[in-house]
């Protein structure tokens, strides 16, 4: 599918900036890295796929950081797997090396499994939420020194807003979903003196990924292109991040307060999908 181009958005410039992503091999994350570029910031790709041949899905960390550089920036690709403290703070040090600064880092890597408590092993439990919640920590952690030092920097999380106290069927997924969520909320007042804005981001609708695919999460009717997701980071990145911390963002309010009127370019195919996404932890939400 063709990515989506919205004339109603204004790119911010972001030449001069580098982003660290976590989880650019594929679906959003790859797509956020690619809007980052095209804006003009170099990115650093990250993920545990460096070789087609050493797994079973498309896309390496090396191919998205070759697709950021024929967009006319650098970036590096570093092997990272989030839940390994250790590589976590040498990939920060790589990063920061190679560019001298990283002002922008983004928290995308998930693991995801929906499934009630009774049906999901412990180890499953332990994964959702190293990946999710403790990873999102180690990289957040890791570079806090470095973007306090920045003049205004941005540290960003693909995570849904805390509305909920339960989540039946799927709770082990929210509760690690929701803590990078509250991680980040919480780093924005930690960080507050420091100029970093700290704020979460979620589609309203389900998004076309290999894991909606996976897990049979509705048809293309039910889906958007991931590019909303990444329009929806660089409307975040247009503002400035000593104001605009501590939101929790849903794509669709974002983008509609920056002019959008018409999500139909986004969609996959005609119709517009249901809020399943955002209903997943609000059950309440409605448009």
């Amino acid at each position: 599918m063709k990515t989506p181009r919205l004339d109603a958005l204004d790119a911010p410039d972001l030449s001069g900036s580098t982003a660290f992503v976590t989880g650019t091999t594929r679906g959003i994350g790859k797509e956020i890295a690619l809007a980052l570029a095209e804006a003009g910031a170099n990115v650093v790709s990250t993920g545990k796929t460096v070789d087609d041949s050493d797994s079973e899905l498309e896309g390496t960390i090396h191919e998205t950081a070759a697709a950021c550089r024929e967009r006319g920036v650098d970036s590096l690709a570093v092997q990272l797997d989030v839940r390994d403290e250790d590589a976590v703070e040498a990939a920060a040090t790589a990063a920061i090396e190679e560019f001298g600064t990283v002002d922008i880092v983004i928290n995308n890597a998930s693991a995801i499994q929906l499934a009630n408590v009774a049906d999901l092993p412990a180890k499953r439990f332990d994964l959702l939420n190293d990946v999710n919640a403790r990873g999102s920590y180690l990289v957040a952690r890791a570079f806090l020194p470095h973007l306090r030092e920045q003049d205004g920097a941005w540290l960003l999380a693909n995570a849904p807003p805390v509305t909920t106290d339960r989540a039946p069927g799927k709770a082990p997924y929210a509760w690690s979903k929701l803590g990078m969520s509250f991680l980040t909320l919480s780093l924005a007042d930690e960080l507050a003196a420091d100029d970093v804005g700290c704020n979460t981001f979620w589609p309203v609708t389900a998004i076309d990924t290999r894991a909606t695919r996976y897990f049979g999460l509705g048809t293309e009717d039910d889906w958007r292109h991931p590019r909303i997701v990444a329009d929806t980071v660089l409307e975040i990145l247009s503002r400035d991040p000593a104001a605009f911390t501590g939101n929790a963002v849903y794509d669709e309010a974002l983008l509609r307060a920056a002019g959008v009127d018409n999500f139909a370019p986004y969609n996959l195919t005609d119709g517009d999908p249901a809020p399943t996404s955002a209903q997943m932890f609000d059950e309440t939400f409605s448009r």
